[in-house]
């Protein structure tokens, strides 16, 4: 066995039909990364040295059998196969339920391989939603699926800037959210006291686990304006202030309901270390306008590391060679970091 300290960490390829593939073979050469884990990448081999030769990577795509002993470096990137031969012809740029078969597979066997501590943590290329559905695995994306595979009943997604990208908070900027994956009109009725205080455990949770003793969590409100004392909405009143003072009890440093519109200022002057949103759009259109290409998609709740890029397959630019890298650079390094704390 390999007996080297660093945090064995399993990249999944995501849908080889969008920039997944490229964006982890635009990275593999970054001294960075073999510095602070050892990688190994859960996907298919050929298509992963196709990704090597269109971003000139001289790299050799070696295969493994296990997450064991091999060997990870700049010019050697193994790869795990979860797949034979069904993507090899395989359209660029096209939703197709063999790409979303294969990325379900290499979710599930990166997990398994977590759960059963042969691995410290995965880190995810994006999947194609459409292709996953067409595969028959109806999820709405990683984190529903993930939190299945694990067991987890409390689980949410942050979003997260490291320190100094874009924001001043000393360990960096996370924004978890209190519905996720819904139509704005099925959020309102899944937003609650519950659901807030959950969300504002787990945000707090993970920013003590990236450095921070006693983190800041502000809590947006839902309505323009804070709701204007019930003028514009009363969730703010009924439900988001409530669920402030439980958090409050139980010992987090939250603060809210806060307008949603200067909340996300506060937070990146460095106020606040966490931001609670209450749907995805207003969480992940701030934080993206603020550095979407470093972002850091991490799922809270789960017994093992994940993390991944926070953009998506981007079937319009896949092999082409121009995908943007450094959300992936981003996710490995915090995943390590995450890899290394209690």
């Amino acid at each position: 066995m390999h007996d080297s300290p660093l945090p064995v960490l399993a990249v999944t390829m995501g849908d080889a039909a969008g920039v997944g593939p490229e964006v982890i073979a635009g990275v593999w050469n970054n001294p960075q990364i073999h510095r602070i884990c050892r990688p190994l990448v859960l996907g298919q081999p050929e298509i992963m040295r196709r990704a090597c030769k269109l971003r000139k990577l001289d790299a050799e795509v070696v295969e493994i059998d296990s997450a064991g002993d091999f060997t990870a470096s700049p010019s050697a990137l193994p790869c795990l196969p979860v797949d034979g031969n069904s993507l090899l012809e395989i359209e660029a740029g096209i939703s197709d339920a063999r790409t979303g078969e294969v990325a379900f597979q290499a979710v599930v066997k990166a997990a398994e391989l977590a759960l059963a501590g042969k691995i410290q943590g995965m880190v995810t290329a994006p999947l194609c939603k459409a292709a996953l559905h067409a595969a028959g695995h109806h999820y709405p994306g990683h984190t529903e699926l993930l939190a299945e595979l694990c067991g987890t009943p409390r689980f949410g997604m942050m979003l997260y800037l490291p320190p100094g990208v874009a924001n001043h908070s000393p360990a960096g900027l996370g924004v978890a959210h209190v519905t996720l994956h819904n139509s704005l009109r099925e959020s309102l009725d899944l937003i609650s006291v519950e659901a807030i205080v959950e969300k504002c455990e787990l945000a707090s949770g993970m920013m003590r686990r990236l450095g921070v003793p006693e983190p800041r969590v502000g809590v947006a409100a839902l309505n323009p304006h804070g709701g204007e004392e019930g003028l514009f909405g009363d969730e703010e009143i009924r439900i988001i202030g409530p669920a402030v003072e439980v958090a409050q009890a139980a010992g987090i440093h939250a603060t809210g309901p806060l307008p949603a519109d200067t909340l996300m200022i506060a937070a990146r002057d460095g106020q606040f270390d966490a931001v609670v949103a209450q749907y995805h759009d207003q969480g992940h259109i701030a934080l993206k306008l603020l550095a979407m290409h470093s972002a850091v998609n991490v799922t809270l709740g789960l017994p093992i590391v994940r993390t991944s890029v926070a953009h998506g397959t981007a079937l319009d630019l896949a092999w082409q060679g121009i995908a943007e890298t450094n959300g992936m650079i981003a996710a490995i390094e915090t995943a390590a970091k995450l890899a290394a704390s209690p």
